[in-house]
């Protein structure tokens, strides 16, 4: 295997680490801001549960390897994905630092085409495929709100005569399942985009046929999520789970089902969605449908104008990165 591959397997899980603490943190934000979880029990929690999710699925990485860039007009196949790699590894820490829910989905995304674009121009791009994942990124967080709202509207209908400290104490115990639930769905989605870029590198080097996803590919990236996970990711958790409203645990449930409902239906379909957008806009849909004013719009704005400017940014970094690297080609 050549130098190239390695680095670009390398990178690949390095991204799915950092996204293990930086997206991983979503899927039990609400949790551990209600108490049902501790922060230390629901990381372990959700670095086992992104773990099965994440070896148990492959749709989603077959369709970021064959629907995005046609590997047979790039002249350096292998150095596009290396820029892409690098750039989303940039977003994604400079996000997280600041504590910004970005998308590394998005991030990721933007980057791969904006280093393609910038090797073989528009027709290294597979627009069909490309248009349906950037429409499956543009509504899901759409159709989230919508079942974050449905979902928190019918528990106020049939859960309205519970007693409020009896009905938290219940909640919160439900919440310990669909928290792990929630990471599950995590796992079948995020982490099997670096599946998909180190099986395009495989398949550029002639090391595999199109689509196929070696079982080492599948594991490596699941415990590289997995143990980024595992070292947590609070700076997300915090914006997450307090500074988009007041999650109570009857909250947090609603939020939870109806967010890994929206990925597991993207997951079944091999479609890549922002987890990050999915869980947010949930969480927002409940608030709404809890009471409007209770939504901190302001945060809310932050996290809607990061996620639009994600993906034209990062290509431009990536196409930058690989401008860069061609002069010592």
């Amino acid at each position: 295997m050549s130098a190239v591959i390695v680095i670009t397997v390398i990178l690949a899980l390095t991204f799915d680490f950092i996204n293990g603490f930086h997206d991983t943190a979503n899927s039990i934000a609400t949790a551990v801001s209600t108490r049902a979880l501790s922060t230390r029990h629901a990381i372990i929690m959700a670095a086992c549960m992104n773990f099965l999710g994440a070896v148990l699925f492959t749709g989603v990485a077959e369709t970021i390897a064959n629907d995005i860039v046609d590997l047979n007009t790039l002249s350096y196949g292998n150095y596009v994905l290396i820029a892409a790699l690098i750039s989303a590894i940039l977003w994604n820490l400079i996000t997280w630092f600041f504590g910004i829910p970005s998308s590394s989905s998005h991030t990721l995304i933007g980057s791969l085409a904006g280093a393609a674009l910038c090797n073989a121009g528009l027709s290294s791009i597979k627009w069909h495929g490309f248009i349906s994942i950037l429409e499956s990124l543009i509504f899901s967080p759409l159709i989230a709100f919508a079942a974050g709202y449905v979902m928190f509207s019918l528990f106020k209908i049939f859960f309205k005569n519970l007693n409020l400290h009896k009905s938290n104490n219940v909640f919160r115990k439900i919440q310990i399942v669909t928290a792990a639930v929630q990471s599950f769905s995590h796992g079948t989605n995020d982490a099997q985009k670096s599946m998909g870029i180190i099986t395009m590198s495989l398949v550029s080097a002639g090391f595999i046929s199109a689509g196929h996803v070696p079982l080492w590919v599948q594991v490596s990236c699941a415990a590289a999520m997995a143990f980024g996970a595992s070292l947590g990711g609070w700076r997300i958790i915090k914006t997450v789970g307090t500074q988009i409203m007041k999650i109570r645990p009857v909250n947090g449930v609603a939020a939870d089902m109806a967010s890994a409902a929206v990925i597991f239906t993207a997951s079944h379909v091999g479609l890549p969605v922002s987890t990050t957008h999915v869980i947010s806009s949930s969480i927002m849909g409940v608030g709404s449908a809890y009471r409007i004013r209770s939504v901190k719009w302001d945060t809310a704005r932050k996290m809607v104008t990061t996620w639009f400017i994600t993906i034209p940014i990062s290509g431009c970094i990536a196409a930058g990165i690989f401008a860069l690297m061609m002069i010592f080609v």
